[in-house]
């Protein structure tokens, strides 16, 4: 473990309130009685992974480039986390960042899909929480 300084704990922290921000908002789409927007909740899904993703780049400060891929971002994770090669469905999430925020040729999200994309961003949420306190982050209770 190394000493951890309190500005890259604060962006950390940050990263997952953010990602936290996007799951619980892809969780309440779920709960409309109609019109529900499948490809919203999986665009949030994929931000939720994302940003967990980031955090923990953030966290070794590991430069990451602007991108949404996530498989590329699993890649710089894995430099610092042997966790990362056990999240090959997050990869999944990837089209979501595009194809779920504009129009296309592309068939309607599911609500199927939809639930699957929230299944993937908690693993990935999951994952990355432990990871981060597995290197002594102590985690707010309410992120």
């Amino acid at each position: 473990m190394r000493p951890l300084d309190p500005a890259i704990l604060k962006k950390v922290i940050q990263w997952l309130e953010f990602a936290d921000g996007d799951l619980r908002l892809a969780r309440h789409g779920l709960t409309l009685t109609s019109g529900v927007p499948y490809r919203l909740i999986a665009y949030h899904a994929q931000q939720c992974a994302e940003k967990h993703l980031k955090a923990f780049l953030v966290y070794h400060e590991i430069d990451f480039p602007y991108t949404h891929n996530i498989g590329r971002l699993l890649e710089l994770c894995a430099e610092k986390g042997d966790w990362a090669r056990d999240l090959p469905e997050a990869d999944e999430l990837t089209p979501f960042a595009i194809t779920a925020r504009y129009p296309s040729e592309q068939e309607a999200v599911t609500r199927e899909e939809s639930l699957r994309t929230i299944e993937i961003a908690l693993k990935v949420r999951e994952t990355i929480r432990k990871a981060l306190e597995r290197e002594g982050v102590v985690l707010p209770l309410d992120l």
